[in-house]
C-alpha cells in the first residue's frame, strides 16, 4: 500500500476542475456593458440566441448597464432613438424600432437604418465581432474590449453619418442614413440575385462613402477582410455616441459647417479629437491590444500545475 503525505480522492479532482473551469474567463460567460454617452436617452435592442436578461431597455444619458452572455451566444445590439412609450411600456421609436410596440423587442430585430454591433462568442475559442452599417446608420457606436487574448481591437463608427448622409439616403428629418440597398432595393446594392457572391458584389459609391468615414465597420455584405475582429475570453463595452458632447443629436437640427467642408465639425473639436485614441479608430490605425488579466492567467497556471502534480 503506497503512502503519501497528501492524497486526493475523486471529489477533490472534480472540485479543482470546477475551479479551473470557473476562473478561465470566457469559458463560462462574457460581460457586455452598454454605455450611453449621447446627449439623449436611447433604448438599446438585443436580438440573439439564447435570450439574454432583456431584449430591450431604456438607457438614459450617461447611464450604463451590464449583461452576462453564455459561451456560444450569437446576436446583435443596436440603439433605438426618438422613442415614446406610455406608462404600460407600449410605444415606438423613430429609428431602430423593432416593431414590438414595447420597450422589450421580444425576438424582433431593428428596422433599418440602424448601426449594429454583432457578436458570436466562442466556446473556449475565439469570439467574432463587428460593427455593421450594412443596414444603414442611426448613431455613432464603438465596441471596446477588456481582458482577453489575441488582437482584440476596438471597432466601430464614431463619425456622425447623419450629417454626411446624401439626400437620397437620408431619412426624413435627418435622424438616420439608409444603406443603398434600403434606399434603392436593387440586386447590385443588396448583393442579391446575380450579385450574391464576393466576386460579383463590389463596393458601391455609397458603401465606399460609409467605409471612408468608418474604415473598421462593415459597409456592404462582403466587406469581411477589414471589418471582422476576434478575441478570446474577453468582456465588451458597447458605447453609443462615444465622442459626445462634440457629436450632437440629429434631432437638435442640422448643424452648420464651420470649416467649409460641409462636415459640420468644429475645427476646435476636430483638433481635440485628432489627439485622442479615437482618432486611431477613425483612421483604422489603432492596433494596441487591451491589457490581459495577469492574475487570472496565474490562477489558471497554478491550478493546472496542482492537477498535474496530484495526478502523478
Amino acid at each position: 500500500m503506497a503512502s503519501s503525505s497528501f492524497q486526493c480522492n475523486h471529489s477533490c479532482f472534480m472540485l479543482l476542475n470546477f475551479i479551473l473551469l470557473f476562473i478561465s474567463k470566457g469559458v463560462i460567460c462574457a460581460t457586455f456593458t452598454f454605455v450611453n454617452k449621447c446627449d439623449y436617452t436611447v433604448w438599446p435592442g438585443i436580438l440573439g440566441t439564447p435570450k439574454l436578461e432583456s431584449t430591450g431597455f431604456e438607457l438614459t444619458r450617461g447611464g450604463s448597464r451590464p449583461f452576462q452572455a453564455p459561451t456560444g451566444w450569437s446576436g446583435r445590439f443596436w440603439a433605438r432613438t426618438g422613442c415614446s412609450f406610455d406608462d404600460s411600456g407600449r410605444g415606438s421609436c423613430a429609428t431602430g424600432d423593432c416593431g414590438s410596440n414595447q420597450v422589450e423587442c421580444n425576438g424582433a430585430g431593428a428596422e433599418p437604418p440602424a448601426t449594429l454591433a454583432e457578436f458570436t462568442l466562442g466556446s473556449g475559442s475565439q469570439d467574432f465581432y463587428d460593427v455593421s452599417l450594412v443596414d444603414g446608420y442611426n448613431l455613432p457606436m464603438i465596441v471596446e474590449v477588456s481582458g482577453g487574448s489575441g488582437t482584440c481591437a476596438s471597432t466601430g463608427c464614431i463619425t456622425d453619418m447623419n450629417r454626411k448622409c446624401p439626400a437620397e439616403l437620408k431619412v426624413d428629418g435627418g435622424s438616420a442614413c439608409k444603406s443603398a440597398c434600403e434606399a434603392f432595393g436593387t440586386p447590385e446594392y443588396c448583393c442579391s440575385g446575380a450579385y450574391n457572391t464576393p466576386s460579383t458584389c463590389k463596393p458601391s459609391m455609397y458603401s465606399q462613402m460609409f467605409k471612408s468615414a468608418c474604415p473598421r465597420s462593415y459597409s456592404y455584405a462582403y466587406d469581411d477582410a477589414t471589418s471582422t475582429f476576434t478575441c478570446t475570453a474577453a468582456d465588451y463595452t458597447i458605447t453609443f455616441c462615444p465622442t459626445s458632447p462634440s457629436l450632437k443629436s440629429s434631432k437638435d437640427g442640422s448643424p452648420k459647417s464651420t470649416d467649409g467642408s460641409g462636415s459640420g465639425v468644429d475645427p476646435m473639436q476636430e483638433a481635440e479629437f485628432a489627439n485622442s485614441w479615437l482618432a486611431d479608430l477613425a483612421t483604422g490605425d489603432s492596433t494596441t491590444p487591451p491589457p490581459h488579466s495577469h492574475l487570472q492567467f496565474a490562477l489558471v497556471v497554478v491550478i493546472s500545475f496542482t492537477l498535474s502534480f496530484l495526478h502523478s
